[in-house]
């Protein structure tokens, strides 16, 4: 419920009701009347709150289905389109020029206090960064791929392919902080496209009165605010994507039935072989830990 609440309903009824509002003020059938928008009277108020709540609730359902998409878009997957594709070219450019700059405070001498924190800062932002060479063309995107190129693949596994699997092996403690981190990114990414889409309409409804044109203007200034706690919420996701991969990875071969590695070497060895395997490629025939499974799961006396 929480999460229909936030991701979904929170959004749509704030975009729904800044609609409403312009409707009822005439913003697009001449000049606006703001002393028209509040309700009047007591059964205008529970009209208006009924129209927000049922056009809340309908566009939410209407758009559920979207909701990979629409952060797939703001992570910068443009490439589907040629205007797009363009546009992503270039700014891929200044995210790579960013990259650089950051790599080059991080490798630059640090003779004093004030230099060595900003090589500190430096060295995190850029920890936080994909490789150079697969940015993507925004930070969100940039964010969440530094977790999808690298959680797993530290031992060996590839994240992509073995994220849904090992998503259902997590503890309920680690399920959770999951699910609330993701809640808050899909909340700030729906909250983003409302107030995108509240600027676009307001500018179409308000473009011939320039006194109230900072509606315009505060839709962008909370939408950038609103991609800023998304990219926020990308980085924690990120972050605990790692922690799922250190914690539960041999959760992973037990759930599949698959004996555990002795060392390190073989591990990686295993996990690169298992990856092939989710992938469709399967390199050989493997013996399956059944009994060690068993043993593993029989509760120990006291």
């Amino acid at each position: 419920m929480r999460r229909v609440l936030s991701v979904h309903f929170a959004p749509c009824a704030l975009f729904v009701a800044g609609v409403l509002a312009l409707l009822r003020a005439g913003s697009f059938s001449g000049r606006s009347d703001w002393h028209a928008v509040p309700p009047q009277g007591s059964s205008d108020a529970l009209a208006l709150t009924v129209t927000v709540t049922v056009g809340a609730v309908l566009l939410g359902l209407l758009l559920q289905p979207f909701q990979v998409r629409a952060v797939r878009f703001l992570e910068g997957y443009w490439d589907r389109w040629f205007v797009t594709a363009r546009l992503a070219g270039v700014l891929a450019r200044v995210q790579r020029r960013r990259w650089e700059a950051l790599h080059e405070r991080v490798q630059g001498r640090a003779d004093g206090d004030i230099e060595l924190r900003v090589r500190g800062d430096a060295r995190r932002r850029l920890a936080a960064q994909p490789p150079a060479e697969v940015l993507l063309p925004t930070a969100l995107g940039n964010a969440l791929r530094a977790g999808e190129l690298s959680a797993g693949e530290r031992y060996g596994l590839t994240t992509l392919t073995s994220w849904p699997r090992i998503y259902l092996q997590v503890s309920d403690r680690m399920a959770e902080v999951l699910s609330s981190t993701r809640d808050a990114l899909d909340t700030a990414v729906n909250l983003c496209w409302a107030f995108l889409m509240l600027t676009v309409v307001g500018c179409t409804g308000l473009y011939d009165e320039p006194t109230v044109w900072w509606w315009c203007g505060a839709g962008l200034g909370l939408a950038a605010v609103a991609y800023k706690g998304a990219v926020t919420a990308a980085q924690a996701y990120s972050g605990l994507m790692h922690v799922v991969y250190d914690l539960h990875r041999f959760d992973l071969l037990d759930a599949l039935h698959l004996p555990l590695p002795a060392d390190a070497a073989s591990e990686e060895t295993m996990f690169a072989e298992l990856s092939n395997e989710l992938a469709g490629v399967r390199l050989r025939e493997r013996p399956y830990g059944h009994a060690a499974r068993g043993e593993r799961e029989e509760p120990t006396e006291t």
